[in-house]
């Protein structure tokens, strides 16, 4: 480990200490948002084809019960799309007045477009299978087609004060197995998609995001990169799961690795952010069993979000997810039918208590994100990306300095030299893996 500490003089050469930087007009402490994403009690999400508005609103006001802010909701890419030119009104009219009830409880909503992927099932339109074969990261055809989805859900949702915003869908690279794609190809699909969304928006309709799963951040010559992931879309989303790279397995389910990933995930992300204010949200964390067995998953609810929260430009924490999946319901993993905050019969469990209460804490008493003026340096290639995740020597060594008490932020070695970076971040010393 190398300490550099010219580093500090070069970022006191441009900013002094945060309190001779200039403060913004309102509120310094920023206020976050905590949700959930909503899985439907009734028939998961196979409940968009009797949609049920009574049954709806009873889940909504559940939610709201634990005092929490907003909801993501994600309707099936099929069902909005059965045809590659036909959208179908009365799917969309289904998302509306989703939101729509999602505001008489008292929650604001993000809309994920196009599922896609979920909870380890894929759902694609039968104009892009078999006989229809299509890639829908790079066919032209398909792309179009997708940016006409989200145009029309855009105009459809925009004006609804609770709209937080349309993200492009759910972890869009679980589908890279079926629809193999390069970077150009992937900046290329995100960026048309992007375009299409804030289109239908409209200039001030709400955020426009996208989200991938963890590969883009660990996985060696993943498509989807990190960087597309940081500096598209109007803010980073992070989805740090634990099982992602065998983080619980490797270190256990109460181990610091574990309930500082969401943390970690946020630093990591900020690192690869060309605007050192970019927000980053914590859009999906959740204790799956048995990586984070029962009895541990309030105290992990806990500590996780306490940690994500001491982040500076961290926007919010969305939990996955409301309700567990019912058994009835056949052929899941293991793990999807518990991640609940209520049960498959609507009763809230002990994480629900433990977020509800949490949240309830640091509304009454918001913590304050320091800057972290000590950063560990990030020097890794797309190759070699998963240096960054569970058992890598990076995020090994990073674990090692926040047991130290040391909170670092990532920063990447390309931007290591760079002094107005570094101050802007608020960055006054590296730490150098040897």
């Amino acid at each position: 480990m190398v300490i550099d500490t010219f580093a500090q003089d070069k970022s006191r050469t441009r900013a002094g200490p945060r309190s001779d930087r200039a403060e913004p007009e309102e509120d310094p402490i920023p206020t976050l948002r905590f949700g959930v994403n909503y899985t439907p009690r009734h028939g998961w999400f196979h409940a968009w084809h009797d949609f049920d508005p009574a049954r709806t609103r009873e889940d909504l006001d559940q939610i709201a019960g634990l005092g929490l802010d907003h909801v993501r909701v994600f309707h099936l890419w099929p069902l909005l799309q059965p045809n590659r030119t036909l959208i179908r009104t009365a799917a969309v009219d289904q998302l509306a007045e989703l939101v729509d009830l999602a505001a008489e409880a008292g929650l604001d909503v993000l809309v994920d477009g196009v599922q896609g992927h979920l909870s380890s099932f894929d759902f694609y339109p039968e104009w892009t299978r078999s006989w229809h074969h299509r890639n829908v990261f790079t066919d032209p055809e398909a792309i179009d087609a997708q940016a006409d989805l989200l145009r029309t859900l855009g105009r459809a949702l925009a004006g609804r004060p609770n709209l937080i915003g349309l993200q492009l869908g759910n972890e869009l690279n679980n589908l890279i197995e079926h629809n193999p794609a390069t970077v150009a190809e992937v900046d290329h699909y995100l960026d048309s998609l992007l375009a299409a969304a804030r289109e239908g928006l409209g200039p001030d309709g709400g955020l426009v995001t996208h989200s991938a799963y963890d590969a883009a951040w660990y996985g060696d010559d993943h498509p989807f990169t990190p960087e597309a992931s940081a500096r598209k879309g109007d803010l980073t989303t992070v989805h740090p799961w634990v099982f992602s790279g065998g983080c619980a397995s490797l270190y256990g389910p109460r181990s610091p690795q574990v309930l500082h990933l969401a943390e970690y995930g946020t630093e990591l992300a900020k690192a690869y952010a060309e605007d050192p204010a970019r927000p980053v949200w914590v859009q999906e964390t959740g204790a799956p069993e048995p990586h984070i067995p029962s009895a541990d998953a309030p105290h992990f609810a806990r500590e996780t979000i306490l940690n994500a929260s001491g982040c500076e430009n961290l926007w919010g924490v969305t939990w996955w997810c409301s309700h567990d999946v019912d058994r009835s319901l056949a052929d899941f993993p293991e793990l999807e039918y518990t991640l609940g905050l209520f049960d498959a019969e609507g009763r809230p469990k002990p994480i629900a208590e433990a977020v509800a209460a949490t949240v309830a804490e640091l509304r009454a008493k918001p913590l304050i994100a320091e800057p972290r003026a000590t950063a560990l340096v990030l020097g890794c290639t797309p190759s070699t990306r998963s240096i960054s995740g569970p058992g890598g020597v990076y995020f090994d060594e990073w674990m090692r300095l926040r047991q130290q008490g040391v909170r670092p932020a990532v920063i990447l070695a390309a931007q290591a030299e760079d002094a107005s970076h570094l101050a802007a971040r608020g960055i006054r010393e590296l730490i150098r893996i040897p």
